[in-house]
């Protein structure tokens, strides 16, 4: 990189932390460090809740997941603006009639204790574990581009949040979203227009499209009811309706950004205000993705994305597996832009026969770039065979002008740190109101509570920095996240729902219950292939129907 890109990446990094820090100083009391005060507007509270949501694995991830698998990962946010209207109706004047630091604390008031102290721990596994992927997902890739220890990388993204986040708390948080909003969108949009102009003379947006179209790469809906896939609409509408149910009503980390608005119009606003956004957001961070894929059908692309991984290749004994596998993607390459060049001047006849042609040589191309995932894997188990997670970031460095590349990798540097930060602060919040307070330590005074959440979320960040020092890569780490939230969200809900709408179900009924559900959820992961998403509707509904069984069975043996 050069001069001006560290200056530009660090300049960014220092300037949003110190904001944080600045902007917020002066916490004095439990209810300002946990809830803001309760002194946020609409639009702090939708671009947090976006913010929280957007990890630095949505940026790296996402346009190389359009790459490989097109457009059709839009499906998966579907579900989403439907469960902000349902919940900004029903599930916010609750919190507010409430008045709670978490949402955990409704439990109590519905169930028991017990069923409290689940939830909470049900959140705080899940979340505890994904604080540590969103450190470690663009620490690994960082410290391969940037040539630093991977261990350094985790320190400097975990620091840095801890910094502002201990410092000044939901507040700090909010705050400092704002302008990592800002860098993360202002950011990729130079890339798309970046990317436009690198494209051939001849091929303009509309063209490019063409091209990414002719390849299956325009597959943004999919009505096929298959329960083995992960991204259909079915899927997007009714497991991604539970998912961001879940993630958006029970979750501490999305639920203490609204919580801190200055009223339930605010809070509303700042969900509906997600809920309009949050797909066209995810559509054009794919389009990205789209326009890579449709440059490198011009530009030679490397027959493995990860530079490092593949030197490590060409200096083992596969070296000459990897020479013939080198030679192949070349001469693929050559005939499939021969045949793009055929296709811009086709006519509507031969066009049909040319995009066969094109499919076959890129399926070619995606074979030869799965051999040589093999042969990285076989070199090392400790590498990742998969390359998704590069192929954005490759482009990135390797195209954009100075100055660009450092603000790119500030965008990935600031939705990681925006990200955790939203993480630990919930951790933060949940631990001291839910487990020490309630249970550990009930009559401390405000001070001690204060000092308390600042620790327990020092000690969060320390736990998701030592989970990102252990972590190995998935498959691909927007998956990998989403995955590991559909394990238990769907049980999450379904506890909420129950108390939400079903009335006569009681404390013990929907505790056994969870319980269940939550194993039914691992009994399909470990035993079945259907997608992860369907976990979201089947932990909830199985909750919701134990419950009610063992609610009827309940009362019938004691008449």
């Amino acid at each position: 990189m050069s001069t001006l890109d560290w200056f530009v990446l660090f300049g960014t990094l220092l300037f949003i932390v110190s904001y944080g820090v600045w902007k917020t100083r002066g916490s004095h009391n439990i209810e300002g460090y946990l809830l803001g005060d309760k002194s946020m507007p609409w639009w702090t509270i939708g671009l947090s809740i976006m913010a929280t949501q957007a990890s630095a694995i949505t940026f790296l991830s996402t346009p190389g997941q359009a790459y490989q698998d097109g457009m059709r990962f839009v499906q998966f946010y579907f579900g989403l603006p439907l469960a902000m209207i349902i919940l900004s109706v029903f599930v916010v004047p609750i919190y507010y009639r409430l008045r709670v630091y978490t949402a955990y604390e409704y439990l109590e008031n519905r169930f028991d204790l017990k069923t409290r102290t689940l939830a909470a721990f049900l959140f705080l596994v899940q979340r505890g574990l994904a604080a540590g992927i969103t450190i470690y997902a663009p620490a690994i890739i960082l410290s391969t581009i940037l040539g630093w220890p991977l261990g350094y990388t985790n320190l400097i993204i975990g620091v840095l949040v801890i910094i502002y986040t201990v410092s000044g708390g939901t507040k700090a948080v909010s705050q400092t979203q704002k302008q990592q909003m800002a860098v993360m969108m202002g950011g990729m949009l130079i890339a798309f227009i970046v990317i436009l102009n690198l494209l051939p003379e001849k091929v303009g947006f509309t063209e490019a499209l063409s091209v990414a179209g002719s390849m299956d790469r325009m597959n943004v809906v999919s009505f096929d009811m298959e329960f083995d896939d992960r991204y259909n609409i079915w899927s997007g509408l009714l497991g991604g309706f539970f998912l961001a149910m879940s993630y958006f009503g029970t979750d501490q980390s999305q639920v203490q950004r609204y919580l801190g608005g200055k009223s339930v119009k605010e809070s509303r606003l700042g969900l509906i205000f997600n809920g309009l956004l949050k797909v066209p957001m995810q559509f054009f961070i794919l389009l990205i993705g789209l326009m890579v894929f449709v440059f490198y059908q011009y530009e030679k692309p490397p027959v493995f994305f990860n530079q490092a991984a593949l030197e490590e290749v060409s200096g083992s004994s596969y070296a000459d597996s990897l020479q013939v596998l080198n030679r192949q993607f070349d001469e693929n390459f050559a005939e499939k832009r021969a045949l793009l060049d055929e296709f811009a001047v086709a006519g509507e006849e031969e066009s049909g026969r040319i995009r066969e042609q094109l499919v076959q040589k890129m399926e070619t191309q995606e074979n030869i770039r799965s051999q040589v995932g093999k042969l990285v894997e076989g070199l090392d188990k400790d590498l990742e065979g998969k390359d998704t997670d590069y192929i954005f970031i490759h482009f990135v460095t390797n195209y954009l002008p100075k100055g660009l590349v450092g603000l790119l990798l500030a965008v990935i540097f600031s939705a990681a740190m925006s990200s955790t930060a939203g993480e630990l602060n919930a951790l933060g919040s949940t631990t001291t109101v839910d487990l020490y307070k309630r249970s550990i330590k009930k009559n401390g005074s405000d001070k001690h509570y204060l000092i308390m959440s600042k620790v327990l979320t020092f000690l969060w960040g320390c736990i998701a920095i030592g989970v990102a020092m252990v972590a190995s890569l998935f498959e691909n780490l927007i998956q990998a996240v989403n995955l590991l939230g559909s394990l238990f969200y769907g049980t999450i809900l379904g506890i909420f729902l129950a108390g939400f709408f079903i009335k006569h179900i009681k404390g013990n009924a929907i505790f056994v219950a969870a319980i269940i559900g939550e194993a039914v959820v691992f009994g399909f992961y470990f035993f079945s292939e259907i997608g992860f998403l369907w976990y979201n509707l089947i932990g909830c509904g199985t909750v919701i129907l134990a419950a009610l069984i063992l609610q009827m069975t309940g009362n019938q043996v004691k008449n």
